[in-house]
């Protein structure tokens, strides 16, 4: 097998080879992958500050104006992040169900995202695309960062469909279907013409006053 952490034109693939990794490992078991991916989070930490330390070198060759990074937005989103992935990850191949919220009853879109923000951050995310789209801070294209929430028009109403952004311009969503939780790349024809935004969820006082707690 080839390492998993390599350099790919210019990009970091870790999230997607990690996903590789478990799609082959689905006979194990939802438990095993979660193991898995904990015993694999040095890797996560290594992958998130390759993505700071570029984006922090493309800040640099803009102008003063530049918008601040995640970091300098959300103090802790690196963690946050990787806990994220973490999460998301682990629950590859999770099938599809409409109003699904658990590993064990499988998810929707939403459902998907919000189980995983529970179990990663604590934070408890509203019903729905388009509600969960309200929260959190507007983040340009070019400026996604793992962890991030990206939306699209997938019911010809826009912030119909949700995921979560993992890098090299791929996001891991739950799609009613096409084989349960998996990693697509966004700029596939598809996707791309159905991009509505993306938004930064952060585990901060502003963000917090959003989100209930449970």
């Amino acid at each position: 097998m080839r390492p998993i952490l390599h350099h790919d034109q210019g990009s970091f693939c870790l999230a997607q080879d990690l996903w590789n990794l478990l799609n082959g490992l689905q006979t194990h078991g939802l438990a095993f992958r979660i193991r898995l991916m904990h015993f694999l989070k040095p890797l996560f930490i290594v992958f998130l500050a390759c993505c700071s330390l570029a984006c922090q070198a493309a800040e640099a060759t803009k102008q003063p104006t530049t918008p601040a990074t995640a970091e300098q937005a959300y103090p802790d989103w690196s963690g946050l992040a990787q806990e994220v992935l973490i999460s998301a990850l682990s629950l590859t191949g999770t099938k599809y169900k409409f109003g699904g919220s658990s590993p064990e009853t499988g998810f929707d879109c939403s459902g998907f995202v919000r189980y995983v923000f529970q179990q990663a951050a604590s934070l408890t995310l509203p019903h729905g695309a388009r509600a969960i789209s309200q929260l959190g801070q507007a983040v340009p294209l070019e400026q996604l960062q793992p962890g991030d929430l990206v939306f699209f028009n997938t019911l010809k109403t826009a912030f119909s469909h949700v995921g979560i952004y993992i890098g090299d311009n791929r996001f891991i969503h739950e799609p009613a279907a096409g084989g349960g939780v998996h990693v697509v790349n966004m700029g596939d024809e598809y996707w791309s013409k159905r991009f509505n935004g993306a938004r930064r969820i952060g585990s901060t006082k502003s963000s917090d006053s959003e989100l209930s707690a449970k």
